[in-house]
């Protein structure tokens, strides 16, 4: 009832309503009646899980120390968290694909929307190829056959996927966040198992390497605080990709069932993931392997430079980089999906503000923009570039334009939920007229645009440092 009311005084119904549109209001329910709405809530507390856990227990943590990543996992958990929260509110106001591009046309100006959404479209469509060029790597760990082959048929699946329902997309990111959740809580048990000398040795670890090498490192062999610093500062930048394109759960706004209800809610849940997921898999890996491992430092593209399967095989366990391949392999794909999904979704937004062609706003009979989503799977087409050695030197500097990326999203997010949280101030609207008010604001906001801003500033650091 009170949530009614709340709506009724802002003139904002529910998109799922078939109702009139008013004066003055924001969501086009035209729209949203022409998109489906096939996402449910357990899809998108699963995609938002989904997207905080891709990377983890495989990155590498060996520049910070044991003390220093958990430090920078934490801080940028806590960073992004922030951000997501703000753009949970404005997407419970303003349900519609697109997400923030949409946010930024109606709350600060329809140049900042046109810029950003093309920003978004191209980064996307660089990253979509990357990630299926990793899925075909990863698939090397078992066969070697030409990579073409397994990016036309990874490719292939997310463009078909892509094209059906998104209930069906909804279904695969459940059933490969399932596989992430089981994978990370098996690894921790084996961790546990293997720190209290359970392993074949029955040695237990302890805190051994908390000693020696000790909790922090020595950035570069910079001595002193300064290194140990740097050493931490270092952490913040894996971390960032980490939780790369987290917010794409509020893209699919407008292909959600009771969004106003269930996107606030898994953005809520998203710093306690953090804490279950990130900081005590990276404790458990901390007492596994020492951070001077040389073979931390080795690159395979594989799950063979994982810190667990390092501990496996040292452990005497030899199916663990099978099994561990096999739900990175799944995570490489669904990212690419994911992206594909969320790429198409901008650009059909941008079509509905006039900042892109009206032949990308062109729905199918399921709902599904395909014009947008065809465009975006020429992308595919990239990855073929790797085929080619003298290709794949100009396909990473493709990527390395986007390396930035993540910071310049977020910092539109926050920029532009406090132009609106401050534009309501000046209106004399309360936020507790809001369907969803998120909590800490203005200062979550605040704290994650200025360290985002800093963040972003310093990211290439170890260019300036002599030598380097």
């Amino acid at each position: 009832m009170e949530t009614t009311m709340k709506e009724e005084k802002l003139r904002f119904p529910e998109p799922n309503q078939a109702l009139p549109v008013m004066v003055g209001q924001l969501v086009d329910l035209d729209e949203r009646r022409a998109l489906k709405q096939g996402l449910k809530q357990r899809h998108i507390q699963m995609i938002a899980l989904a997207g905080t856990i891709g990377t983890v227990g495989y990155a590498n943590r060996a520049s910070a120390g044991p003390a220093g990543a958990i430090m920078g996992y934490s801080i940028v958990g806590v960073l992004v968290s922030g951000m997501l929260i703000s753009i949970a509110e404005l997407s419970a106001l303003v349900p519609l694909s697109g997400g923030i591009i949409r946010h930024a046309e109606y709350f600060v100006d329809p140049a900042l929307s046109f810029a950003h959404g093309w920003n978004i479209v191209y980064a996307y469509f660089i990253s979509i190829a990357g990630e299926i060029v990793a899925a075909a790597v990863l698939v090397e760990f078992w066969i070697s056959l030409n990579s073409a082959i397994w990016i036309t048929v990874f490719g292939g699946l997310a463009i078909i996927c892509n094209l059906s329902l998104v209930r069906i997309y909804g279904e695969l990111e459940f059933s490969f966040a399932i596989l992430k959740i089981m994978l990370v809580i098996g690894l921790n048990v084996m961790a546990l198992v293997l720190i209290c000398g359970g392993g074949p040795t029955g040695e237990p670890y302890g805190a051994q390497f908390w000693r020696s090498p000790g909790p922090f490192v020595q950035y570069l062999g910079i001595s002193g605080k300064l290194g140990q610093f740097l050493g931490v500062w270092s952490s913040f930048t894996p971390a960032v990709y980490s939780f790369a394109s987290v917010e794409n759960v509020t893209i699919l706004a407008g292909e959600t069932q009771r969004p106003r209800q269930n996107i606030p809610k898994a953005a809520k849940r998203i710093l306690a993931r953090v804490v279950l997921f990130y900081i005590i898999t990276i404790l458990m890996i901390t007492f596994l392997i020492p951070s001077n491992d040389p073979d931390l430092l080795k690159t395979t593209g594989t799950a063979a430079q994982s810190p667990f399967v390092l501990a496996a095989k040292r452990a005497g366990i030899k199916v663990l980089p099978s099994i561990i391949n096999a739900v990175v392999l799944t995570s490489a794909w669904s990212a690419g999906n994911s992206i594909l999904m969320g790429g198409s979704r901008v650009l059909f937004g941008l079509a509905q503000e006039r900042h892109a062609p009206a032949v990308f706003k062109r729905i199918n009979g399921w709902g599904v923009p395909y014009a947008s989503v065809v465009v975006m799977s020429l992308s595919v087409s990239l990855g073929y570039l790797t085929t080619s050695s003298g290709a794949t030197v100009v396909f990473t500097w493709l990527q390395d334009m986007i390396a930035a990326y993540n910071f310049v999203a977020w910092i539109v997010i926050c920029a532009v939920y406090l132009r609106f949280y401050y534009a309501m101030q000046r209106q004399g609207i309360s936020r507790d007229e809001l369907p969803w008010k998120a909590p800490f604001q203005p200062y979550a906001a605040w704290m994650s645009l200025i360290c985002f801003i800093v963040l972003l500033l310093t990211s290439g650091f170890r260019t300036f440092i002599h030598g380097r």
